[in-house]
This record gives structure tokens, sequence and C-alpha cells, in this order.
């Protein structure tokens, strides 16, 4: 088999595999959040929101420099993909100055590329495929310190104390709401430079990405579903406490 023939075969396959995988991840997370490493967080954020809205004179300072260390992250993330995305771009338009002077005039150029060529053209298509997956990511960070930048004011008003306002009032799951879904938009960047890995590799043939998309479900099945919860509820010490 021929390596045109195999692009039309090992790319849509790994690519079918991937997003297979995540619509089952996508189940998984709607009907048994406590499996996955995303359910699990979200549970755990709720947990933290509520704990510092309890006393936000105590806990405001804490609570804000946490989502002022997601916000770097995020931002470190979104200005990395930005600029690799520059990058691809500086690549795929490099040739445009540079067009070879023996093409007839009844080539049509565009971004470096002969049409006709069928080798420069899946060149072109494999640079914009990865071109998408950085802007996307980058797309993805900003939304996430979006969130993270609203939910560091919100997560400082003392909503408890605040009686003014009967039928409309700020609560906790409120901004627990907001803090996990910085946190989706961060995951979703993240999955995006993930997903640039076998699109990188394309470059060097379908094989190679394939494989790697297969790898790539792998590591990504041990660091989206949970082993070990990080807590047990011991039932021995609840009952040895009833008793005594």
């Amino acid at each position: 088999m021929e390596n045109n023939d195999l692009d039309f075969v090992l790319v849509p396959a790994g690519l079918l595999v991937m997003v297979a995988y995540h619509f089952w991840l996508l189940y998984q997370i709607r009907h048994n959040p406590t499996r996955t490493v995303v359910g699990m967080n979200a549970i755990n954020r709720r947990f933290w929101v509520t704990s510092m809205m309890e006393d936000t004179q105590k806990t405001g300072v804490l609570a804000v420099q946490t989502l002022r260390n997601n916000i770097m992250a995020s931002t470190l993330l979104a200005s990395t993909a930005i600029m690799l995305s520059s990058l691809i771009a500086v690549l795929m338009t490099g040739g445009a100055t540079g067009h070879n002077t023996n093409t007839t005039s009844t080539d049509h150029h565009w971004i470096g590329l002969t049409f006709g060529e069928g080798t420069k053209l899946r060149l072109t298509i494999k640079f914009f495929s990865i071109l998408v997956c950085f802007l996307v990511s980058f797309l993805m960070n900003v939304q996430s310190i979006r969130y993270y930048s609203h939910a560091s004011m919100l997560i400082n008003v003392p909503y408890k104390k605040i009686t003014n306002f009967t039928s409309h009032r700020l609560s906790a799951e409120y901004v627990a709401s907001t803090v996990n879904l910085g946190s989706y938009f961060w995951s979703l960047g993240l999955r995006a430079f993930y997903f640039s890995f076998p699109l990188f590799l394309w470059l060097f043939g379908a094989i190679p990405m394939f494989v790697c998309t297969i790898l790539l479900v792998f590591m990504l099945y041990f660091l989206d579903f949970t082993f070990d919860l990080g807590w047990v509820v011991d039932d021995s010490v609840s009952t040895d406490e009833e008793t005594g």
C-alpha cells in the first residue's frame, strides 16, 4: 500500500479512535463522575469554594492566591499556544514569497503551494491542522482566564452577611460553577496540546500518526480515570465511636 493510501486509511482511523474515546469519557463524566479525574476534581472544587466562602476574612487571601496560580497556568499555556500558532503560520506562508519562476501562469498559488500537486496540498493540510489545534488551545485558555478572574472577585463576597437582596443572592454553588468552568476550559486547552502530538507526527507519515494516537489514548486513560479516590470512609472507626 502506498503512502497516499495510508493517509486515507490510518489518519481517519486514528481520528475516529480519539473522538470515540472522548465521547466515552464525556459519558463517564456525566453518569459516573467519581470514576473520572474531571468529575472528582469538580466535586472537590465545590467543597473548596464552600469552605473558602465560609469566612472570607480568614481565607480570602488564600482563595485569591490559589485562583491567581490557576490564571498564571492558563496564561502560560495561552502564550505558548499563540506563539506556536504564529510559528506554524510563518512556516505555512514562507513559500509565498519564493514561488518558482518556471511555474506556468495557469497554476494558482495560495500559502506557498501549487494546486494540482498533491504532496504540497497534503503538507499544507497537515500544517493547518496543527495550527487549528494551537488556536483552539489559545481560545480555551483565554476563556479559562476569564472565568478564573471572575471567580476571584466572587469568592470574597460575604454572601451570608448580605441581606439587602432578598430575591437574588450570590451562592457558593454559583461561584463553584464558575471555578469549574474555568477548569473545564483549561482542560480543553491542555487537551488540544495533547492532540497536536499525533498531528505533528503526521508530517512524518500516517503510521507514526496512528501509533501516536493509540499511545496517546492509553496515556489519557490513566490520566482521566481514578484508581484511588484519595479518601475513604472507615466504617470500623465510626462503629467504635458509636459503641464508645
